[in-house]
């Protein structure tokens, strides 16, 4: 197991992506892509795989940011609910990213404070 930690959460980045790259409720878009720039901007493990980030998409779906429309194996096809929106967390002093009707609570686990 790897000590790396982000300088920027996991959670933060994928959200970021999303509203960078894929803020448009008519577009699909999969994990995989996501994963890769990701892994292009450098702020993760670098001995990760698209595996050990399964958990982040699950929450991303979870949240209501995201529905999953398709799978394949470790593809995750998906659209988004709602534009996302950037925010500022004034508690964690980072830029978050909110889809219009998801709960104004950062989505920093080490934060989860209120917006």
């Amino acid at each position: 197991m790897s000590d790396f930690t982000p300088a920027t959460p996991i959670e933060l980045q994928i959200r970021k992506i999303i509203f960078e790259k894929f803020n448009n409720v008519d577009d699909k878009f999969t994990n995989d892509e996501i994963f890769e720039i990701i892994k292009k901007n450098g702020d993760i493990d670098p001995s990760w795989i698209i595996d050990d980030a399964e958990s982040f998409f699950t929450k991303i779906c979870d949240s209501g940011l995201v529905r999953n429309i398709a799978q394949n194996f470790t593809t995750i096809w998906m659209k988004l609910f709602d534009p996302v929106e950037k925010l500022h967390c004034n508690s964690c002093n980072n830029d978050i990213y909110l889809g219009t009707s998801e709960d104004r609570i950062c989505p920093n686990t080490s934060c989860n404070s209120s917006i």
